[in-house]
């Protein structure tokens, strides 16, 4: 055995040290005929420099981003088209069939295809947008037959049986309508009493109230009135008298359920700190409200503060297990009404004391 060691170099040292590969190979193996016919820097007598050509191209993200957003732009684009062209059709329909007069109107006025198609889209986005209101206790209400929603009454402007008609409209099962027995005054304003005729309410009487429950619809009351929704702030939440039983009688007399509901969240939307008690006289309105925007800022004062809303059904009280006489009995009138207002009262001060704050809920 030689005393010298002979030194076999390795593969690939040649091309990191910048020589050609005695073997007339490249450090990949690879002829230089190969290489040139795989690889732009074949043509050149320069050695390759860089990644393996045999590892597959990376493939670059940021080419296909504009593809990406090209799509979702596209997307969106198709998505405006087929809303714009629904409401167009929706219209379209709306205006041919009031043109040729095929819709009913039921003797109290009541018109569904107007409630359906132009009454409450008006009243969804303050619904659901600006008071985001929470609906619970929906399936206490019955899916068929006759029933009596009793509710408090606050915020100066009655926006709270709006929003509970809607509420009814769209969260019940069956999609029932609630008929609201309003004011006097509702029907006396010009324009005001058209409108609440065609979205199914009428006049606060009880011969009224109890052909609507016989006829197997869901009856809005408010036995506040105008105490309750013109009450100042700082009495806010706080049930005013409910008056003698009118809605109670009704209900004992068609053996309908009577269903509480407890809105929170209106009494903040017109904080009303004062009256202006000659005005309203003159003007024949129950009070002519003050509140921080109103009428300081003028109409836009009379734009609603955007609160928080919950909006709670409660379970029946049964009204078929009294006899056809409690209907006159003062005392069994008083009992029941007595008994629907605490319901209401308790109801409200649980909501209150969840309730993280007047705009955030």
């Amino acid at each position: 055995m030689s005393g010298v060691a002979k030194v076999i170099p390795l593969r690939g040292s040649a091309a990191r040290s910048g020589r050609p590969a005695r073997s007339g190979r490249t450090a990949s193996g690879s002829t230089p005929e190969d290489v040139r016919g795989r690889h732009p820097s074949a043509y050149t007598d320069a050695p390759v420099v860089g990644p393996r050509l045999d590892t597959p191209p990376v493939p670059v993200l940021a080419e296909r981003v504009p593809d990406d957003a090209a799509k979702r732009t596209s997307s969106a684009l198709d998505a405006l088209r087929r809303a714009v062209a629904e409401r167009v059709s929706g219209g379209a329909d709306f205006l041919r069939t009031r043109l040729s007069g095929d819709y009913e109107v039921d003797e109290f006025g009541y018109d569904p295809h107007f409630a359906d198609n132009v009454w409450l889209p008006a009243l969804r986005p303050l619904f659901d947008k600006w008071f985001r209101v929470e609906v619970r206790g929906i399936e206490n209400v019955p899916a068929t037959g006759g029933a009596l929603v009793v509710s408090n009454h606050a915020g100066v402007i009655p926006i709270d049986g709006l929003m509970a008609s809607v509420a009814m409209r769209d969260h019940h099962p069956q999609k029932r309508a609630l008929r609201m027995l309003a004011a006097d005054l509702a029907f006396e304003t010009p324009l005001v009493g058209t409108v609440a005729r065609r979205a199914g309410h009428t006049l606060a009487c009880q011969p009224d109230a109890e052909r609507l429950l016989r006829g197997g619809e869901v009856v809005a009351v408010f036995p506040e009135g105008f105490k309750g929704i013109g009450k100042p702030f700082s009495e806010r939440y706080k049930l005013q008298r409910f008056g003698r039983g009118g809605f109670v009688s009704a209900a004992l007399r068609t053996q309908t359920p009577i269903i509480p509901c407890s809105i929170v969240g209106s009494e903040e939307i017109y904080p009303k700190i004062g009256d202006l008690t000659t005005l309203a006289r003159v003007l024949g309105l129950p009070y002519f409200p003050v509140t921080p925007l109103f009428p300081h800022f003028g109409p836009l004062g009379l734009i609603p503060l955007p609160s928080k809303w919950y909006i709670e059904f409660g379970e029946p009280i049964r009204t078929d297990q009294f006899s056809p006489a409690a209907a006159d009995d003062p005392m069994e009138l008083f009992e029941v009404t007595d008994h629907v207002r605490e319901t209401i009262q308790q109801t409200l001060y649980r909501l209150l004391t969840r309730r993280r704050g007047v705009f955030l809920g």
